[in-house]
């Protein structure tokens, strides 16, 4: 897929993060999608007492969803405005335990593809170490895609 696209527009870009924020899950997580672009996607997360394990960390599945979620819209924004994404493997290593403060995901796409697109993200506490790494494999679904009453991409 080394075809230019087209930019995306900021209107869209705008909605998208606000169905986020919306959408039940990240709003039960507390994360919002701070920062998104062709290939690249950001995931910021405010550490609270919902998010620790018994042993006085942040568990591991949060580390684990920041990074299901930068790998995914990190791959988004490059599908034609009809398609969807779905996850089909997450590998992550957790380097070192997160105890506090903010979290921010940094998720890149690194191949993407028609049918699929291969991600990683990083996961950083907020002095800039980091916590964990991850793969995904995404999937494209023709025909799934969000409907937000604006167009994606400007010209088109």
């Amino acid at each position: 897929m080394s075809q230019v696209l087209p930019a995306v527009r900021a209107a869209y870009v705008q909605a998208l993060q606000q169905l986020v924020r919306d959408a039940p899950f990240p709003r039960l997580m507390g994360m919002r999608l701070d920062a998104i672009d062709i290939d690249h996607a950001r995931i910021v997360l405010d550490i609270d007492e919902r998010h620790f394990q018994p042993f006085g960390i942040v568990h591991g599945g949060v580390l684990a969803t920041l990074i299901d979620t930068a790998t995914f819209w990190a791959a988004f924004l490059r599908l034609p405005e009809d398609a969807g994404l779905v996850n089909i493997d997450l590998k992550l290593n957790y380097l070192q335990p997160a105890t506090g403060g903010r979290l921010s995901a940094e998720g890149r796409c690194i191949r993407p593809g028609r049918t699929l697109s291969y991600t990683e993200a990083h996961v950083y506490d907020e002095k800039g170490e980091l916590l964990a790494h991850g793969t995904s494999t995404l999937m494209t679904l023709p025909g799934r895609g969000l409907e937000l009453g604006i167009g994606k991409f400007e010209n088109a």
